[in-house]
């Protein structure tokens, strides 16, 4: 029975979140897509748009990123380091600060360099107010973005919500990317902006580096909020580290006992590039209230174990009886 009302739970929260549409709404051939990336200030909006330009670059689209945010100190230069880490371009203006022009003027470069999709990396504040809202008003005006994106920070929790309402009362968004779901929060938020504003979720931010940007799923978050790990989004980290064929060769030597130190050595460091243990742990099933108190994840075991079997010899690699055999090795690779 418990299983079953747990089932009934995530059903309904599906059902509630869905249904997904991660598709951008597009412009007319010919005419540049604008994405206006809008927030307040700390939730990682700088970050998320250019994470999303290269998620975009990615299905084939060619990006331009815009730095429309002329209030926040090194806003400009951020993400204009963050676009030539990615190789893609950023339109930015030094000399004007007017957010407005700006805009316009990066929609005309877009048409003259054939970029089909421009993202805007507006200005936020601390708090909502007439003056930011007035701002991203007349940038709307005058730049007629066919996409208006909410970044939303899930570890302020139903606070989200309230932000949510306001920028949508004002700008009807036409999306929300919630971000920071890699730290403890469980991304409940999503289910009140959904509700509140009738706006779906779009994408989630897992974690710092450019490429943690998810395609939104309902069922994953479902299984998120209720403490029941997120399998599918863990096996789909798993696919962009790992050639798939390969992994299937691995497991069969593996059942086949042929499974040397050297496999063991690929598979942690496919495990690295995945991100950080924390990450992947909140993933797994085992843990439905956290991870267990004096439990502690620590990246730096990979590293100690990576330089135990770099200082093994090819043999011993391939044959760990080698040790039993002759102690005197294990003394040579502690050393």
């Amino acid at each position: 029975p418990t299983d079953a009302f747990v089932k009934i739970c995530q059903d309904e929260l599906t059902d509630m979140m869905g249904p997904v549409k991660t598709e951008l709404d597009m412009a007319p051939s010919g005419t540049p897509t604008g994405v206006m990336m809008v927030g307040l200030n700390g939730v990682g909006k700088t970050t998320t748009t250019a994470k999303l330009a290269r998620f975009l670059e990615k299905q084939g689209h060619k990006p331009l990123l815009v730095a429309a945010d002329v209030y926040r100190p090194a806003a400009i230069e951020q993400l204009q380091v963050l676009g030539t880490r990615l190789n893609i371009p950023v339109y930015a203006d030094f000399e004007n600060k007017d957010p407005v022009v700006i805009c316009e003027a990066a929609m005309q470069e877009a048409r003259k360099s054939r970029n089909d999709i421009v993202l805007f990396d507006t200005a936020g504040r601390q708090t909502v107010d007439d003056a930011l809202m007035a701002e991203l008003f007349d940038i709307k005006k005058r730049v007629k973005p066919k996409n208006i994106f909410l970044v939303a920070d899930a570890m302020i929790g139903q606070d989200a919500v309230k932000t949510a309402s306001e920028f949508n009362e004002r700008l009807n968004i036409s999306g929300v990317v919630l971000t920071k779901l890699d730290g403890d929060a469980r991304g409940g938020a999503a289910l009140s902006i959904k509700e509140t504003t009738g706006a779906p979720i779009k994408f989630l931010g897992m974690g710092e580096s450019l490429d943690k940007l998810e395609e939104f799923r309902p069922d994953g978050l479902a299984s998120r909020i209720l403490g029941m790990g997120d399998v599918v989004g863990l096996v789909k980290d798993f696919e962009e580290v790992m050639d798939v064929e390969q992994a299937e060769k691995d497991a069969q030597r593996m059942l086949r006992g042929q499974f040397t130190m050297t496999d063991f050595l690929e598979q942690l460091r496919a495990i690295k590039k995945m991100g950080s243990l924390g990450d992947l742990m909140e993933k797994l099933p085992f843990f439905q209230d956290g991870m267990p108190e004096g439990m502690n994840v620590d990246d730096r075991e990979i590293v100690k174990i990576e330089s135990i079997i770099q200082s093994m010899t090819k043999k011993e690699r391939q044959d760990v009886a080698l040790f039993d055999k002759q102690p005197s090795r294990i003394e040579r690779v502690a050393n």
